[in-house]
């Protein structure tokens, strides 16, 4: 089972780029997209099905051009949930779930802290996301969470963590808060197989940022402890250029 998790940062935009080749040959079984900055009467369906995603979910934001989830399957899911019933996340199209048979994949856009207001809104939404988790680990204990965090754990997931140390998406409290939501019961599958510095799955459109490697790790499969023995492999895929992000890759045993 191979799940692919990318933040396209406009679906119609990486279209244009090349998307629906690059997906046509990664060939995953699932893939979760964040960031789809559009509704799905906007542009043609078809070829997702013609790639042999008969079962695909958008979820896009209420406000037009902004945010919004989908996931793409090739197996039909036992139940597809959009939103968390949260109003204001809901608004944003921030989170989608598909259940299958042993496992429930989630394709998560957590914002980020771009100034004041929106720092204090993505605290909110980390608060009130894990609640939101704890209480559906009780009836959904295998649980796949992918998608684009907005924070990096770790110094070894930032290209320069002391001079970032103050900004959004490596802020202390943010870490704490990722840390915490791990220790909850959820593994970071890429470090489960990678300890190298100098992975990363965001980078800047300024600069050079790409070229010079100088990211960020802010895109995650966090899997349920439950399925810790389906672990198969977790990579970064940076060959991918639809996009600021990559996508990251999770294959479980079936």
């Amino acid at each position: 089972m191979r799940i692919i998790s990318y933040n396209v940062n406009g679906i119609r935009a990486a279209i244009r780029k090349g998307f629906l080749d690059w997906l046509s040959q990664a060939n995953p079984d699932i893939i979760c997209l964040q960031e789809i900055k559009a509704s799905p009467d906007q542009f043609d369906l078809a070829p997702f099905e013609e790639a042999g995603y008969k079962y695909h979910y958008w979820y896009p934001a209420t406000k037009k051009g902004y945010s919004g989830v989908a996931v793409l399957s090739k197996y039909e899911p036992l139940k597809v949930t959009y939103g968390t019933g949260i109003e204001y996340m809901d608004f944003e199209g921030r989170n989608l779930r598909l259940d299958f048979e042993s496992f429930s994949v989630m394709s998560l856009y957590l914002p980020s802290g771009t100034n004041i207001q929106r720092l204090d809104h993505k605290f909110q939404f980390m608060a009130d996301f894990q609640k939101y988790i704890d209480e559906l680990k009780q009836v959904i204990p295998n649980l796949i969470i992918c998608g684009d965090y907005n924070i990096c754990h770790e110094a070894i997931d930032i290209h320069d963590p002391v001079r970032l140390k103050n900004t959004s998406g490596f802020l202390p409290v943010e870490r704490e808060w990722l840390d915490g939501f791990m220790k909850s019961g959820f593994i970071d599958s890429f470090r489960h197989f990678n300890k190298e510095s100098d992975q990363y799955s965001w980078w800047s459109y300024r600069a050079g940022a790409r070229t010079n490697n100088k990211g960020w790790r802010i895109d995650y499969h966090l899997v349920a402890e439950p399925l810790r023995e389906r672990l198969k492999r977790a990579v970064i895929l940076p060959e991918a250029y639809h996009s600021d992000h990559c996508p990251v890759l999770l294959e479980l045993e079936p």
